[in-house]
């Protein structure tokens, strides 16, 4: 059998459930797709999982894959660029969220902690449960989900603006409920 009607065939049984077909096209074909997802994402362990990505959708959408548009290999390296790609963008988005966590927290939540810290502790905790349960719930996914205020906003379903109140507010309380030499 040629290269193309091997491919044709395992395509068919694929379309039937048969896992085998699935392993016998990976085995032809990750020699040629792996090296383009490294060159693509310049990391092989990232790459490695953008494989899994690409045998999964590969699997998933066997009968997509049109033999008239062209190659069965040329199908192969589009999902693939496609995944590396998608790939790169979330890297992308991951650090933009990081660094707005980083821009957006305010730097003065966290008290410094000397010899005197476990009566420190105890006095932020105490204070922290006195909070409105809406503030505690914002300060605790901020500081120690490490959550931007935007991902706040987004997992409470509420605007923006009402989260940023909620934390300014929250952290007002903290200040008045704590001893000067607590806070600062």
């Amino acid at each position: 059998m040629t290269g193309g009607t091997q491919d044709n065939d395992c395509l068919a049984r694929m379309r039937a459930g048969d896992e085998s077909a699935l392993t016998e096209l990976y085995d032809r074909y990750v020699g040629l797709v792996f090296p383009v997802a490294v060159r693509i994402l310049g990391n092989p362990a990232e790459a490695e999982d953008v494989m899994q990505d690409v045998w999964l959708q590969v699997w998933r959408n066997t009968a997509s894959y049109d033999a008239s548009r062209g190659t069965l290999s040329a199908w192969l390296l589009t999902i693939t660029r496609s995944r590396a790609l998608d790939a790169i963008r979330s890297r992308a988005a991951r650090a933009k969220r990081e660094d707005q966590v980083r821009t957006e927290a305010p730097q003065s939540v966290a008290p410094v902690l000397n010899g005197e810290a476990a009566s420190s502790r105890e006095a932020i905790r105490n204070a922290i449960e006195r909070l409105e349960p809406h503030h505690r719930s914002v300060l605790e996914m901020a500081y120690w989900q490490g959550l931007s205020q935007r991902e706040i906003a987004a997992k409470l379903q509420q605007p923006l603006g009402t989260v940023k109140s909620w934390t300014r507010q929250a952290l007002r309380d903290l200040k008045g409920a704590l001893p000067e030499g607590e806070w600062w």
